[in-house]
């Protein structure tokens, strides 16, 4: 009877040493600081993964290197950038949709997330219900451009070539389904004009053919084109934008070249898997606006011709539902397909 009771006092002395221990933990979860949960995700000995669902060497890719780098001192721990190209950035989605919701794995999404389950027959995710948006980065429109040598200098012009070629004006974008490539379908019903897709793997490489004179045109994301363009190798003819971008402000934008309501831009932004703590969403939003806001980050992002945005988790959320509520409509209206 006696080591029974020797027992059972050992227990309730352990019992009595968890209960604060417990307490504390469940305080320092509800005053916001650092839950238990959390407190797993960011050990120093584990590596954050940054999932950059494109080649190296992009606009995208660039962005999310700087952003593992920015954000590494304040967690404490690496913060490691992984390239994982394929099926349109699709591999990319799934892979961030079925990991486990730990903050360890972060995605650095992009419009394709909420565009391509209307291009393609399946996909592996669904954007709204498989991800919890952390932080929209950057936005950028497209922009319409040309070889200094074509006679095509502003909108009406270029549409005034692309009746004149009747459909065989060629029109450049960087792939199948890419925003660049519905920009330009979706222009191209507004104008009421047809002409040849070219499709390239990549922005990189669409700018250098239209430098090169290998295609007549191309809508590419801003960031891809800006250095051409200010140094006179390529022609702006057009931003997608609703608004002129603050990078080049000289260029005019569709809208205002006679398509009222034209507005194509591209945004970028951190996204983690779905039903992942929201204080770890919340510090992961926290330390990335921290590093938006330094000079070094946003100087660098504006120059490139990114219009830095910040926005949080509900308002990043909300953008993230609306593009996927509106792009069904106007793939189908555009009639793209990935071939």
């Amino acid at each position: 009877m006696t080591a029974v009771l020797r027992r059972r006092a050992l227990l309730g002395a352990a019992a009595t040493l968890l209960v604060p221990a417990a307490a504390r933990a469940q305080g320092a979860a509800q005053a916001g600081i650092l839950p238990s949960a959390a407190a797993h995700a960011w050990a120093p000995e584990r590596a954050v993964r940054v999932i950059v669902p494109v080649a190296p060497g992009g606009s995208l890719d660039i962005l999310g290197r700087t952003i593992a780098r920015a954000i590494q001192p304040a967690l404490g721990q690496p913060v490691v950038a992984e390239n994982h190209t394929g099926a349109g950035s699709n591999i990319a989605f799934e892979l961030v949709a079925r990991a486990r919701p730990d903050g360890l794995t972060i995605l650095v999404g992009s419009d394709p997330l909420t565009i391509n389950p209307s291009l393609y027959p399946r996909v592996g995710f669904d954007p709204v219900q498989d991800f919890t948006a952390v932080i929209e980065l950057v936005r950028a429109p497209q922009v319409l451009v040309v070889n200094p040598a074509s006679p095509v200098r502003d909108v009406a012009g270029f549409v005034a070539a692309a009746r004149a070629a009747n459909g065989a004006l060629t029109v450049a974008s960087q792939g199948n389904g890419s925003i660049g490539h519905l920009a330009g379908a979706l222009f191209a019903r507004e104008a009421g004009v047809t002409y040849t897709h070219v499709p390239y793997r990549g922005g990189g490489p669409a700018v250098l053919d239209v430098v090169a004179g290998h295609v007549d045109a191309l809508f590419v994301t801003l960031p891809a084109a800006i250095e051409h363009i200010r140094s006179g190798r390529l022609r702006a003819v057009a931003m997608t934008g609703a608004t002129r971008s603050t990078a080049l402000p000289e260029i005019p934008t569709v809208a205002e070249s006679g398509y009222p309501g034209f507005d194509v831009v591209t945004w970028q932004g951190l996204l983690v898997p779905a039903h992942t703590p929201e204080a770890i969403v919340a510090r992961l939003a926290e330390e990335t606006a921290k590093a938006l806001a330094t000079s070094e980050v946003r100087d660098g992002l504006i120059r490139q011709g990114f219009e830095v945005t910040g926005h949080g988790p509900a308002e990043f959320g909300t953008h993230v539902r609306r593009e996927a509520a509106r792009w069904p409509a106007l793939v189908r209206a555009a009639a793209v397909r990935v071939e």
